[in-house]
């Protein structure tokens, strides 16, 4: 997961009905497709050199990584919450950001991003 910016890799990971729960997007996002798209956006936004994971909960297939990176000046704190399938791909990812200020950046960064793609 660490180094993510791969998308063949993270396609080979991510169940077809994968859904995708953003900390900025009230809606739940359905398929790959389009779990693949905010994935691969996310790693542009907060995959930077300060972008670490700090902490690993595992509980059977279902697991919490807690991470913290630094965008623009601000420090960012977040955990990415995933469950597999029995397949062992990801069938289930969301993100949860802090603080407030973070996620607002986030949102204005991964919405440019987002439309970039789209083109």
């Amino acid at each position: 997961m660490e180094g993510g910016s791969d998308p063949a890799l993270l396609s080979d990971l991510l169940a077809d009905d994968a859904v995708f729960h953003s900390p900025v997007v009230h809606t739940p996002q359905v398929g790959k497709p389009v779990v693949m798209a905010y994935l691969v956006a996310a790693s542009h936004v907060l995959g930077n050199d300060s972008f670490r994971y700090i902490r690993e909960l595992v509980d059977g297939n279902e697991m919490m990584l807690e991470f913290v990176t630094e965008l623009d000046g601000i420090t960012i704190n977040g955990v990415d919450i995933i469950r597999l399938n029995d397949g062992g791909k990801i069938s289930d990812f969301k993100v949860m950001v802090r603080p407030l200020k973070a996620i607002n950046a986030v949102w204005e960064m991964m919405g440019a991003q987002l439309e970039r793609a789209a083109r």
